[in-house]
């Protein structure tokens, strides 16, 4: 997990020069090198120091890639490792994690248990290889990455098609993934009324039908702050879509220009605008226990599943994920990962807004520092599952809460519709 990681995390530095890795692309997003050394760094307060019980390797650098001390928009004032100096610091953190790896028995103390703290670092990464590949979706200038074209469905899906889930009790969140973080514990049962949810995510085509209905003029469509912001940051269209004159829509996807795909789920919305949509359709965003719920029941024997199609580890069949494409594939390409229900491409292709503001579960502990999730709880974020092509396996399951600002849409972040449905 931890190679995988770093060789990721290369492939998207190694692809620029010092120029490039210093560049901010967006206010909203940190130079790569930074991204880099912070990497490094928390590898090394948690592996190196914590585990080891090595001293720091280059004196007082904490404050530098703490992310709560600097805003991303600051971060390119700061006195940062070159990238070259960012480069050797993390090989020797690395030396000194695997020296760390060699003489943990993962049962010394709950932070080593299970090998978790090795875990969490090499989710960390990727995570932050995710982000660094948002900030690359940013860039200007020709491709510097590049992949195979996402899968076309060989039977292509029915974007209309619902799938009714039953109401009763579930069992969400998990005690049981040795893995997983503080924010998916623990365990507990939630009762959700039956509704119906979209088996397949909105895709390209269903939004444009909402594009050229006017459904970013209609205000009745938006919240009042969804509408406010739609105002203010003039949006018209889903991130980084382009109109020719003639009106042909096209993407820009990674420094390259594509026509937009209709088959392949919508990407780069914020949820005002997800919301908006399930407005104009008739429908709501499914709330996270309802989308839990379609992920995980096994309806044989009324179970929680690891993942929708089982408990089996993530197979390339299963899902769009690990960045092995560099767009969403078409829906109805994943038909091995569909829910015991019959929902698919719930994991991987988009990460998928949900209707909830992100708080703990009950019986929630903070493990081990507040600042994964914790001080996020009761902000103005909604919940986001499933992850996204950028998101590894090694970082998601059907429990996993991502969470972001409604505004947010430089994320690879779609959705899929829900409605209530009457039980006579």
């Amino acid at each position: 997990m931890l190679d995988r990681s770093r060789a990721r995390t290369a492939a998207l530095t190694d692809c620029l020069d010092d120029d490039g890795l210093r560049e901010q692309v967006s206010p909203l997003m940190s130079p790569l090198v930074w991204d880099l050394a912070h990497i490094g760094n928390q590898e090394e307060l948690w592996l190196a120091r914590d585990v080891g019980g090595h001293a720091p390797l280059l004196g007082d650098i904490d404050d530098l890639y703490d992310a709560f001390r600097h805003a991303r928009s600051t971060r390119p004032g700061l006195p940062l490792l070159t990238p070259d100096a960012a480069r050797e610091y993390v090989a020797r953190v690395r030396e000194l994690s695997r020296e760390a790896l060699q003489d943990t028995t993962f049962d010394e103390r709950r932070l080593t248990e299970n090998g978790f703290v090795f875990a969490m670092v090499a989710q960390h990464e990727q995570q932050h290889d995710e982000t660094m590949l948002a900030t690359h979706q940013l860039r200007t200038g020709p491709a510097v990455l590049h992949a195979p074209d996402a899968p076309r469905a060989e039977v292509p899906a029915d974007g209309d098609l619902e799938v009714i889930v039953p109401g009763g009790p579930f069992e969400m969140g998990t005690d049981t993934d040795p893995w997983a973080l503080d924010n998916e514990r623990p365990a507990h049962t939630v009762h959700v009324e039956t509704f119906a949810i979209d088996a397949v995510p909105v895709t390209n085509g269903d939004f444009l039908r909402f594009v050229a209905d006017g459904g970013y003029d209609r205000e009745e469509l938006w919240t009042e702050r969804g509408w406010q912001h739609r105002r203010e940051a003039g949006l018209i269209a889903p991130g980084f879509w382009e109109q020719d004159p003639d009106g042909t829509w096209w993407r820009r996807v990674f420094g390259r220009r594509v026509p937009v795909r209709p088959a392949q789920p919508v990407v780069h919305v914020s949820w005002f605008e997800a919301d908006a949509y399930a407005r104009w359709a008739g429908k709501r965003l499914p709330t996270e226990a309802e989308w839990e719920k379609a992920a995980r029941l096994d309806p044989a024997d009324g179970g929680s599943r690891r993942f929708p199609w089982g408990d089996d580890e993530i197979a390339s069949h299963h899902a769009n994920l690990g960045q092995r494409h560099l767009e969403p594939a078409d829906v109805g390409a994943y038909p091995d990962g569909a829910s015991a229900l019959g929902v698919e491409q719930l994991m991987g292709d988009v990460w998928e807004w949900t209707s909830s503001d992100f708080e703990p579960y009950p019986g929630f502990e903070m493990f081990p520092y507040p600042e994964y999730s914790e001080v996020f709880f009761g902000g103005d974020y909604k919940v986001l599952r499933g992850g996204s092509f950028g998101t590894d396996p090694t970082a998601i399951r059907s429990t996993f809460r991502n969470w972001d600002h409604p505004i947010r849409r430089q994320i690879f972040s779609g959705f899929r519709c829900a409605r209530d449905v009457g039980v006579a």
